[in-house]
């Protein structure tokens, strides 16, 4: 009993020092495989979009396959039933059931709101990895949501093309949920927060099942996505995210 009691305090001594010994790189990618699955996911959301005038809301279905292929279907309202837009590596496109029109976006539109939303392109996506397209420092830690948690700061490296100058991400020690992002331009002023909460347990694992996301210098406004289903690690071939099952998709 002695022995066990002994050695049950030195894991709880070494349990933080564990932590800490972790490189930013390595908690973001533990981050990203929670949050996606290590192989696939598919989703189902809300996205409501307010206005100080006026309110939008939006059914979406989403599959993701690593961080190169990634498909994100509107299933309402009616009006914009079929949309979607896909990731294949480098390359994102967009189907516009509408107008019978696929467009394949340019780097300069991937900083562009995605319907509307206080999402960009890049947002939705991430085009560029934030394990591998960026260099990371580890700030000073702090509580989001009740939870302790990293702050990691992202900076783009050179001669990767991305939306955002900065970005500060705070990810949970405990589950590695993150919790709330800022993104800053490239002249360093704040332009959006995401703020994660809402944390139950889905597809066998904690999750933020709401994001709330707020342009600092437009009053008012803001998108929130809330998370109803979500399935991890069943089997997506990569022959689905396709420009034409894109047009296909329900």
């Amino acid at each position: 009993m002695i022995m066990t009691r002994f050695l049950f305090g030195i894991i709880l001594t070494l349990t933080p020092l564990l932590s800490l010994a972790q490189s930013p790189k390595q908690i973001l990618q533990e981050s990203e495989n929670r949050r996606r699955g290590v192989e696939s996911s598919y989703s189902e959301m809300t996205m409501e979009i307010i206005r100080p005038d006026w309110t939008r809301t939006m059914s979406l279905k989403s599959w993701g396959r690593g961080d190169e292929y990634a498909l994100i279907l509107v299933t309402a309202p009616a009006r914009d039933k079929g949309t979607a837009t896909l990731k294949r590596g480098n390359e994102v496109w967009n189907w516009m059931p509408r107008i019978e029109r696929t467009i394949k976006l340019p780097p300069s539109m991937m900083s562009q709101s995605w319907m509307g939303a206080d999402i960009t392109n890049e947002d939705l996506v991430r085009e560029v990895s934030i394990v591998d397209d960026y260099t990371h420092t580890m700030l000073q830690d702090s509580v989001i949501e009740g939870r302790t948690c990293w702050k990691i700061q992202l900076v783009p490296k050179e001669g990767i093309a991305v939306v955002w100058g900065k970005v500060n991400l705070w990810v949970d020690q405990k589950d590695y949920l993150q919790m709330r992002t800022e993104f800053f331009d490239e002249d360093g002023y704040l332009v959006n927060v995401m703020q994660a909460s809402q944390v139950k347990n889905m597809g066998g694992r904690p999750f933020a099942t709401r994001l709330e996301v707020v342009p600092v210098e437009e009053e008012g406004n803001k998108t929130i996505l809330t998370f109803d289903k979500i399935v991890f690690d069943d089997a997506i071939p990569e022959s689905f995210f396709s420009v034409q099952n894109m047009k296909r998709v329900r």
